[in-house]
């Protein structure tokens, strides 16, 4: 299978070693590439591992993040710019039959010695 943040790559050789260990994750972009193929898979548990502790969301925010993340089609992932703990990036889906992309620049920190997404900027 082709990672989903990378088509070039097998999801074996890239979002899976996060997906399974992420103390292995090495670098804000890592982490945000491996939340990515998280939306994409509904691996709604990597993704609140992944998140810093205050912002996590609640029971009743994972449910219907796993809802909605399961009713749009993911398209592509376009990283714009990586610095040391922000990465800015383009998402694209399919929901209700229209394209849509999500824009944001995220700022990543380290938290009990892996990385964790913070807050969009």
């Amino acid at each position: 299978m082709k990672c989903p943040c990378n088509p070039t790559k097998l999801y074996k050789d890239c979002c899976r070693k996060a997906h399974l260990d992420i103390r292995s994750v090495t670098s804000a972009e890592q982490l945000m590439r491996s939340r990515y193929s998280a939306f994409v898979l509904a691996n709604i548990d990597y993704l609140q591992k992944s998140h810093h502790p205050k912002t996590r969301p609640n029971m009743l925010e994972k449910k219907e993040m796993l809802t909605w993340t399961k009713s749009v089609e993911w398209v592509k992932l376009t990283v714009l710019k990586s610095t040391e703990n922000t990465v800015e990036f383009k998402a694209f889906f399919y929901e209700n039959n229209s394209l849509n992309v999500i824009h944001e620049n995220s700022f990543f920190a380290k938290e009990n010695n892996h990385w964790v997404y913070k807050e969009a900027l």
